[in-house]
């Protein structure tokens, strides 16, 4: 799903008004709907509701809200804080609340005085939407702190009042902590970084209808990847295939006492299809992975204990390296080895991230399109500190631009930045999959999906999208404690059912 950012959502609606074309005020109405139909899947007519609205269209889709719960007969409080001056559309609904319901507003001008409420009140915040341009003051932030302090369920629309919608790297300013945010049409830019998180709560979309031309036309660098964008890229497979249909990957992986990086890279390799799969490991590894998995190859090295050398390896269809292989100065020749030799896009996991952090000089080796998988502290090991999640994914679109690379941030929405400068945010995944080995998993599944001839793009958008599927699969059976690395490499054919079906 293409996502754009909060300046860029005006102009949609702008479009939308005038080539529905439909009222400005109408489309407030509209939003109101997707809203009330949401609330009503979270509602109990016994629950009593209070709702805060600001002066701008964010107040005015409250007020729409508000007076259709009022409607259905629920009992709400509404509170319309302002300074003497409401947009067109808020002072509309403010009438049209006033002309039905006019003993459930009170106007608060210029100061805040709380409401009476109690403790099992749900708040709606409507006070700010997304485009709020600089720090609140004055009695709004009393409100704010109000809400935050009240104990109650808080859900915020569209966005949490205080909140902007792209970057937020000064968080010293109230901002409404929702336990919901129900957005509208679009996720915003902010909500997809840890240090949000805390603002934004559980969060959904809700459609308002906009003008599917403009979103088609409109172009954007963001996408948040669902089911419907991976599908498409699946391939079939046809009755005659045979394993070297489904190519060879090549894992280089493991040291002594990390075997288990080999074994599970390498059976998720297999598991999402690769038609062969070769570890290359120290000796004292060989017994372990062949046990474990009786389907890989192992090839051994000329060492015991790590890897120190790489040859001919211009027959595989994919080369992953990394995981489990330790930093050693032996094994540091040999990726700087195999990186002069390599022709084609290869995947950089774990130690070999490391490696190339402590010796820079090798990033200019890396084969174009090649994918790097760090998360956040190795990230910043190869190209420098970051003060915020939004200047890091600045960041990390600079440098896949940079060094025509596939950069795999990992995190809660993986973040995929493409040397063209696209982002894809991951919208599978849970917690549980915070563990030793998935990382190793994820290296294992882009290694297959690779060598059966994806393209480095479709490989990181599947792979991500894959492993955090497999990982809220296995949850159905398992806890976020008790969810370990092997459980996802169970999950990936339910995983590609899911898609297929």
């Amino acid at each position: 799903m293409k996502f754009f950012t909060t300046d860029q959502i005006r102009q949609l609606d702008q479009y939308t008004i005038e080539h529905e074309p439909i009222a400005s005020i109408d489309l407030m109405e509209r939003a109101g709907d997707g809203l009330y139909w949401k609330f009503l899947e979270k509602l109990s007519y016994q629950q009593s509701v209070c709702v805060l609205a600001g002066p701008g269209n964010n107040g005015g889709d409250a007020l729409v809200l508000a007076r259709k719960l009022l409607n259905t007969g629920f009992l709400v409080k509404v509170v319309l804080l302002h300074t003497g001056k409401l947009s067109t559309d808020c002072e509309t609904n403010r009438q049209q609340l006033l002309e039905k319901f006019p003993d459930s507003l009170i106007e608060l001008e210029n100061e805040f005085v709380a409401p009476e409420i109690s403790d099992k009140t749900l708040i709606i915040d409507g006070l700010f939407g997304s485009g709020l341009s600089r720090p609140l003051s004055g009695f709004f932030v009393e409100a704010i702190e109000w809400i935050n302090n009240t104990g109650c369920e808080v859900v915020s629309i569209d966005i949490p009042s205080g909140l902007k919608g792209e970057d937020n790297t000064d968080l010293s300013k109230p901002i409404v902590k929702a336990y919901y945010t129900f957005t509208l049409q679009f996720p915003k830019l902010a909500f997809l970084f840890a240090e949000n998180a805390v603002f934004v709560g559980n969060w959904e979309i809700i459609d308002i209808g906009i003008h599917p031309e403009v979103i088609r036309q409109s172009s954007s660098k963001f996408f948040y990847l669902e089911e419907t964008d991976i599908a498409p890229l699946l391939k079939k497979r046809t009755k005659f295939s045979h394993k070297g249909t489904f190519g060879h990957a090549f894992i280089v992986a493991g040291s002594k006492g990390m075997a288990g990086a080999s074994v599970l890279s390498a059976s998720a390799a297999l598991r999402i299809g690769a038609g062969l799969v070769t570890v290359h490991g120290p000796e004292c590894n060989r017994t372990i992975v062949q046990t474990a998995i009786p389907e890989a190859i192992f090839q051994s090295d000329i060492q015991t204990d790590f890897i120190s050398e790489v040859q001919k390896v211009e027959k595989y269809n994919a080369i992953a390296i990394g995981p489990g292989i330790g930093t050693r100065e032996e094994t540091a020749v040999m990726i700087e080895n195999l990186l002069k030799e390599l022709d084609k896009p290869c995947i950089l996991d774990a130690d070999a991230l490391n490696i190339v952090s402590l010796e820079k000089d090798l990033l200019k080796l890396i084969p174009k399109n090649s994918l790097l998988t760090p998360h956040p502290k190795e990230f910043e090991r190869l190209f420098g500190k970051c003060n915020s999640s939004y200047e890091r994914m600045i960041k990390v679109q600079k440098v896949a631009q940079d060094y025509e690379l596939i950069i795999v941030l990992k995190g809660a929405h993986t973040i995929i930045a493409l040397p063209d400068g696209k982002l894809f945010f991951n919208s599978t995944g849970n917690s549980g999959m915070a563990t030793a080995g998935s990382g190793d998993v994820l290296t294992g599944i882009l290694a297959g999906l690779l060598a059966q001839g994806y393209t480095p793009s479709e490989t990181a958008q599947i792979g991500v999208f894959l492993h955090g599927r497999a990982g809220d699969l296995a949850l159905e059976n398992e806890s976020e404690e008790s969810l370990i690395a092997g459980d996802i490499i169970c999950h990936i054919g339910e995983a590609f059912r899911s898609l297929k079906s």
